[in-house]
């Protein structure tokens, strides 16, 4: 039986589906993993996704013609039967099972396996053939309980509120930074939010996410409270005048590259913290396990590094060239402006 998923020059494609997977160029019917930019992209003719994250593909997208399928719900196209099944990488985030002529593919698109309470939590799906990300998929990394990183959020937050210091966190702003909001302790000082993550805020919470209350940084007058604030805002507010009206203030990074120590010097942030919504190593491991899969196809990240490693463990162990970006790369984009998106929104997603 030839391939059920090739690579095409637009990029994923289901052979007797006729459809793509997550595609980078515009294509007629994309099936999307999620809302992040490198795999939602503008300009295809027909969007097939997972209902929790229809509200995200919106806000980024603006209108688009979409089909929004229930996780493990079902549809069939071309012969080719289609459902959706939980990533846990961020809200709406889906793997995409395929199944055709008694043959079973499941595309992971990005995923981690630690649940959090912002997205649904990793579902393993078992399959023929597993097409995986690899972002961390080296050895070296391996990520400690979320649980500990909020609280090394909240104590350095404290630590700077105690000494009347605003205490900004560059993070990207779809999935980081709800997730880093819902782990906050808001009873330390308000939390301000930049303009390009506070409509994805308003989704998470109509999907019934629980976030704490954010502001803006224009309801925030006082100088002793602002001295007490946790800034959350996207890496490219780094140096702008949005930035700069937080004074003298403490920064830090939160990514899974925090880990290598030489990301957080190349940042030149006060801290970094290792905060990542992809897999590490052994997450890795054990999604590939759980599903079953003889055969695994892996994309973008390290590459090289998973082949090898899943060869030497006796499975036939391959790569897809694709244009996806690692850790977030391409996700430090503002969502598609709502009708009444406030001048301080406008002004500052650019």
């Amino acid at each position: 039986m030839s391939d059920l998923v090739v690579v095409r020059r637009a990029g994923l494609y289901c052979v007797p589906g006729q459809f793509y997977i997550d595609p980078w160029r515009p294509v007629e019917r994309a099936v999307i993993t999620h809302g992040h930019a490198d795999h939602a992209r503008t300009g295809h003719q027909h969007y097939l996704a997972a209902a929790p994250g229809a509200g995200i593909l919106r806000a980024r997208l603006g209108a688009i013609t979409l089909e929004a399928l229930d996780y493990g719900q079902t549809v069939t196209h071309n012969g080719v039967t289609i459902s959706l099944h939980p990533a846990g990488h961020v809200l709406g985030s889906a793997q995409v099972r395929l199944q055709y002529r008694g043959e079973v593919w499941v595309a992971s698109g990005d995923y981690k396996v630690e649940s959090d309470d912002t997205c649904a939590a990793f579902e393993p799906v078992r399959c023929d053939t597993f097409i995986t990300e690899s972002t961390f998929g080296m050895p070296i990394y391996r990520w400690q309980p979320q649980a500990v990183i909020y609280a090394e959020i909240n104590d350095w937050w404290r630590a700077n509120a105690a000494n009347g210091r605003s205490s900004v966190l560059f993070c990207y702003s779809f999935g980081k930074a709800q997730r880093i909001l819902h782990g906050l302790d808001p009873d330390i000082g308000p939390i301000i939010c930049h303009g390009a993550a506070e409509p994805l805020n308003r989704v998470y919470r109509e999907q019934g996410v629980a976030l704490p209350r954010t502001l803006t940084a224009a309801a925030v007058t006082d100088k002793a409270l602002l001295g007490r604030a946790l800034v959350i805002a996207p890496p490219s507010a780094a140096g702008t005048p949005w930035i700069k009206r937080f004074g003298d203030y403490s920064d830090a990074f939160a990514s899974g590259w925090m880990q290598v120590r030489g990301a957080r010097r190349r940042r030149n942030v006060d801290r970094g913290f290792v905060l990542s919504d992809h897999a590490d190593w052994p997450g890795l491991m054990q999604a590939i396990k759980d599903s079953e899969a003889k055969r695994v196809i892996v994309t973008h990240g390290q590459i090289p590094t998973m082949v090898r490693w899943l060869t030497q463990n006796g499975l036939d162990a391959g790569a897809f060239e694709t244009e996806y970006g690692g850790d977030d790369q391409h996700e430090d984009v503002a969502p598609a402006p709502p009708a009444a998106s406030s001048p301080e929104a406008a002004a500052t997603d650019a």
